[in-house]
């Protein structure tokens, strides 16, 4: 418990207001703002986490589903042929199917150049849809860049906030045309963020670049996966349009405002600015009762016992998509400093530490990562090493009914699994492995369902 302390301080949690003119939402999502106790230890200064959360509300009927604007966008390079391509047309029939007749959808296919399959329309014709998909034959290299950009061009027909805005790319091979880096691609991501799209990137098999597609879909808040065996992309795809159709918000802006005397240190699990004690960040969509968080490490001042503090002011606003309006929530997060020991333990909020140990972790992960890439491998399996037993001292810790934290329990299992598949000298296992272990942080981070 120390160990957990020794990073803690503590909040309390002012009541749930909506700042709304015309009163309460009939549907509303959850907003939380809460450090890891709501009491720390007086007289020296010290670091915690504050997370912010947010929590989907539940759609009761099929009419509550958001109207559709998706692009599916597959790659068609030599790599893709025989039962990769087959399977990639397959499933994306499928998920046409599932789609609503007002609903948008778009079919761009990509090698060296890039066709247009089936331009933005209302899905009102599948079998037209289908036999277009069906038409799609591999040739090439790949232009993934531009492959992406084109699908986006196809869903911007049809922009509509009241929508939800996706790219859908799977790909199998590495950009060899146009821009290809992990940054240009990322920033395409980003790009296509403030218009208003998300990008669910789909990698098949071992070959494809995880690094890049992780990038260009994290600057957008989309999703990504990995998929080893072609066979799986039907239940992929399915999975993917079962979250197009469960968005309850979208446009969510997060802006956490330190009282002075508070210090950011470090976002986890989002990508976002801090300037001037001002931390911004964006969610892009959240899904049906589904949470979605960032973490904020911050540095808290020394305080007397008994005082109490205000940490920060957190406003939260997100386009309602079942009202179809924009929604404003704001929290004062506070803090209480005690000499009692006991006091700071038995306050601590479990399920907000759970959170923050789990990303501090991640980023241990991908630290081990970048280690392993260096041809490190020694000193990779020890970050690991320490990764696993940090978990395993704050999953007994955090556990209850003494049984250890069960979240923090699998990670820790994780982990140790990680450790031994650094050792592998095997090219075509490690690629694997790797793909693997990226797609693993992705999801933690970004909190995919």
């Amino acid at each position: 418990m120390k160990e957990i302390l020794s990073r803690l301080c503590g909040a309390l949690l002012v009541p749930l207001g909506l700042a709304a003119a015309s009163g309460v939402q009939a549907k509303s999502i959850d907003f939380d703002a809460r450090l890891g106790t709501p009491v720390v230890q007086a007289g020296r200064a010290q670091t915690t986490f504050l997370k912010v959360a947010l929590t989907g509300f539940e759609l009761q009927a099929q009419g509550d589903r958001p109207l559709a604007n998706v692009a599916i966008v597959i790659d068609k390079s030599g790599s893709m042929g025989g039962e990769r391509i087959e399977r990639a047309k397959e499933a994306a029939i499928m998920a046409v199917n599932t789609l609503q007749s007002n609903d948008i959808v778009s079919v761009v296919a990509f090698d060296n150049t890039v066709e247009v399959v089936t331009p933005a329309t209302k899905v009102s014709d599948k079998e037209r849809i289908a036999r277009a998909i069906r038409g799609i034959y591999v040739n090439g290299g790949t232009g993934l860049f531009a492959g992406v950009s084109k699908g986006a061009a196809e869903v911007r027909k049809f922009l509509d906030k009241n929508r939800v805005n996706r790219v859908i790319l799977l790909s199998d091979g590495q950009a060899n045309i146009g821009p290809s880096s992990p940054a240009e691609l990322g920033q395409l991501g980003a790009t296509l963020a403030r218009q208003g799209m998300s990008v669910t990137t789909i990698g098949l098999g071992r070959d494809y670049n995880e690094d890049l597609m992780t990038q260009l879909a994290s600057y957008s808040d989309g999703n990504h996966m990995f998929v080893d065996n072609s066979r799986d992309l039907a239940s992929i795809f399915q999975r993917e349009f079962g979250d197009v159709g469960s968005v309850v918000a979208q446009e969510v802006d997060v802006t956490i405002r330190l009282k002075p005397g508070i210090r950011p240190i470090r976002i986890l699990g989002r990508e976002g600015e801090i300037a001037d004690g001002v931390v911004r960040l964006r969610m892009s969509q959240l899904y049906s009762q589904q949470e979605k968080y960032v973490v904020l490490e911050v540095a808290v001042p020394a305080r007397k016992a008994g005082q109490t503090m205000d940490l920060a002011d957190v406003d939260v606003s997100y386009l309602n998509m079942h009202s179809k309006s924009t929604e404003r929530m704001n929290r004062t997060v506070n803090v209480s400093f005690t000499d009692s020991e006991q006091a700071v333990a038995s306050a601590t909020d479990k399920k907000t530490m759970i959170s923050a140990v789990q990303q501090v972790a991640n980023e241990k992960s991908k630290d081990a990562l970048r280690l392993r890439d260096e041809g490190k491998v020694e000193e990779a399996k020890k970050v690991l090493e320490e990764n696993r037993s940090y978990l395993s001292t704050n999953a007994a810790a955090l556990g209850s009914a003494g049984a250890p934290a069960p979240a923090l329990q699998e990670m820790e299992a994780s982990t140790k699994a990680q450790a031994s598949k650094m050792e592998s000298n095997d090219s075509a296992e490690w690629k694997a492995s790797r793909k693997s272990i990226k797609a693993d942080q992705y999801k933690l981070e970004k909190q995919q369902k």
